[in-house]
């Protein structure tokens, strides 16, 4: 062999065996260091709070996502009236009025006096058009609150108006025009 090539292959050999150092050195396995370009791990320590994520979730007009932090926040606290309450307002937002009946008359048996489960469940019933128990139940919540909420008291007078109207609607506001079709026969027309 020529004096050359033994001082090639003795190169080769010493790189090897540097690279085989280095790497005996590093931390290696699955670990990320703090400037890696690739996603953290699993999260160490305490999540944040379910309840406080889906109430700025629902402030933020995402009631979807603010639905599934509530679920999660069940899944960690229990079916606690706050949950509930939060799981039947998300469910009111997404116009699931049926889901939001249930549910928040659940958060009312579970605690009686939390005001809020009861407004919304009077928010719940006045937009399936049950003006009569939504006055009852503004009612109710009106009067745990002690009169200190002027949303609620004003929840309290439109459910009032319409319980005594029953026949009066947002949609009966709408100009009606009567067109005459034929002999004797009319059709009314709303203008938009």
């Amino acid at each position: 062999m020529t004096l050359l090539l033994r001082g090639r292959i003795l190169a080769a050999l010493a790189a090897t065996l540097c690279l085989g150092v280095l790497a005996a050195c590093s931390p290696g396995g699955l670990s990320a260091t703090q400037d890696s370009p690739y996603a953290p791990g699993a999260a160490r320590g305490e999540g944040v709070d379910g309840l406080l994520v889906g109430h700025r979730l629902m402030a933020a007009g995402e009631y979807e996502l603010a639905l599934k932090a509530y679920y999660r926040a069940a899944g960690t606290q229990g079916a606690t009236v706050d949950v509930l309450s939060a799981i039947g307002s998300a469910n009111l937002k997404l116009g699931r009025l049926g889901q939001a009946e249930q549910i928040l008359r659940r958060a009312t048996e579970a605690d009686p006096t939390f005001v809020p489960a009861w407004n919304n469940l009077g928010v719940v019933l006045m937009e399936k058009g049950d003006a009569a128990e939504a006055a009852q139940v503004f009612q109710t919540a009106y009067a745990l609150d002690s009169g200190q909420s002027d949303s609620i008291r004003e929840n309290l007078r439109l459910a009032l108006a319409k319980s005594r109207k029953p026949d009066y609607s947002v949609q009966d506001d709408k100009t009606f025009t009567l067109v005459r079709r034929g002999a004797g026969e009319y059709l009314l027309l709303t203008r938009q």
